[in-house]
C-alpha cells in the first residue's frame, strides 16, 4: 500500500495530515505547506489548506494562513495517489494550490522525483498494537523540490531545495512534543547529499499522568539507514526541549545520534491545531532552525563510542515545538 494515501474511515474522532517542508537554497525563505482534515466527535468534518513561510532576515515578513472548507471538497485517489482540497492538490511528485485572503495571495507549485523507501516513526509491534495514537510516515523522506511560490506578490523560483514530505494521522495529538526534520547539511564545505534526520520527542497522556520523553529518530548518513524507533529505546533516549530547542542522544546497539536543534523566537509561526475531541495543542514551527547533528559507532555491544560524523546545518532545519497552552510571548498566526 502506498503510505500517502488515506487512512480515514469516514467515522468522527479522526485526523490527518499531508505536509511539505523546505527551505529555498538561494533565498533561505522556508516554506511549511499543510493539506488536512478533521472529523471531530461531534459536529461536520472539515479540511484545511495551510500556509507558512518565514523569512530569516526579517521576521515580520513570517506568514501563517489557514483556509477551512466543508468535507466535500476533499477528494483523494490511491492509484495513483493525489489528495485534493479544492484547488489544491498533492501527489507523490509535487504540490501545487492556492490560498487568497484580505486581498492577499499565497501560491505554490512544486514538483519532486520519489527516492526512497517509506518510513516510520513508529515501530511495527506499537502499529500493530494500535498503542499509538498518531502515526508518522514519510513517504519522501528526503527529495529535490523544483518550482515557483509566490508569497503575496514575492515570487520565489526553487531549485534543488531539499525537502521532505510526510503523511500522519490519528485520534489526538500529543501532550507536548518537539520536532525536526532537516535534509540540508553540511559537513565542513560539502553541502551533503543522500542524508536526511527527522526524530520527534513527544509527552503523551497515560493513566492519569503524563509519560514521556518518548524519542524515536530516522536518519540516513552517507547512504546507510539509522532507524532508532525500537519501543524499549525510545523510552531511553535522553531528550530535553523547549519552543526555541531540542536537545537529544538517541541510541541503537551499534550507532548513536546526537543532536542539538536551535531557533530564535521571532523565527517562529504560532499556529493552533484541533484534536477530534476538541481540545487543542498550540504549535510554533520555523523552517529556518539551525541543527548539528553527530554520529557515533562503536563495535561490539558494550565497545567505546566513536565520533564518526559531524554535520551540521545552518538555517535550513525545520523544527516545531508544541503544548497544551498557548506559549506567552509568542504570537499566534493560525488561532
Amino acid at each position: 500500500m502506498n503510505e500517502n494515501c488515506m487512512v480515514w474511515d469516514k467515522k468522527p474522532g479522526h485526523y490527518e495530515v499531508w505536509y511539505v517542508t523546505l527551505t529555498d537554497p538561494k533565498t533561505g525563505l522556508g516554506f511549511w505547506i499543510r493539506y488536512t482534515m478533521v472529523a471531530p466527535l461531534k459536529g461536520s468534518p472539515t479540511c484545511s489548506l495551510w500556509f507558512l513561510a518565514m523569512s530569516p532576515n526579517d521576521p515580520t515578513k513570517n506568514v501563517g494562513e489557514k483556509l477551512s472548507l466543508p468535507i466535500e471538497s476533499l477528494k483523494t485517489s490511491e492509484d495513483p495517489f493525489s489528495v485534493q482540497i479544492g484547488n489544491a492538490s498533492l501527489s507523490d511528485y509535487g504540490a501545487s494550490g492556492s490560498i487568497e485572503n484580505d486581498g492577499k495571495k499565497y501560491s505554490w507549485d512544486l514538483s519532486w522525483q520519489p527516492r526512497l523507501p517509506s518510513v516510520s516513526h513508529v515501530h511495527p509491534f506499537l502499529r500493530k498494537a494500535k498503542i499509538a495514537k498518531t502515526i508518522v510516515e514519510l513517504p519522501h523522506a528526503d527529495i529535490d523540490v523544483d518550482g515557483v511560490i509566490e508569497v503575496d506578490g514575492d515570487v520565489v523560483q526553487v531549485k534543488g531545495a531539499r525537502a521532505g514530505q510526510a503523511h500522519l494521522w490519528g485520534s489526538k495529538h500529543a501532550t507536548r512534543w518537539a520536532w525536526t526534520h532537516c535534509n540540508d547539511f553540511h559537513s565542513g564545505d560539502q553541502r551533503l547529499r543522500n542524508t536526511f534526520f527527522d526524530g520527534v520527542s513527544v509527552f503523551v497522556p497515560r493513566f492519569g499522568r503524563e509519560l514521556g520523553p518518548n524519542t524515536p529518530v530516522l536518519a540516513r548518513i552517507g547512504g546507510r539507514d539509522l532507524h532508532l524507533i525500537g519501543p524499549v529505546g525510545v523510552m531511553r533516549n535522553k531528550s530535553e526541549f523547549g519552543p526555541t530547542f531540542w536537545k537529544f542522544e538517541a541510541k541503537g546497539h551499534r550507532h548513536k545520534l546526537v543532536g542539538n536543534i536551535s531557533t530564535k523566537s521571532e523565527d517562529l509561526v504560532g499556529v493552533t491545531y484541533h484534536d477530534p475531541d476538541g481540545d487543542k495543542a498550540y504549535c510554533y514551527n520555523t523552517e529556518v532552525a539551525d541543527m548539528v547533528l553527530e554520529l557515533f559507532d562503536r563495535s561490539g555491544f558494550r565497545g567505546e563510542w566513536r565520533k564518526t560524523d559531524h554535520l551540521e546545518s545552518k538555517g535550513r532545519a525545520h523544527f516545531e515545538y508544541a503544548q497544551r497552552e498557548p506559549v506567552e510571548g509568542l504570537e499566534l498566526k493560525v488561532a
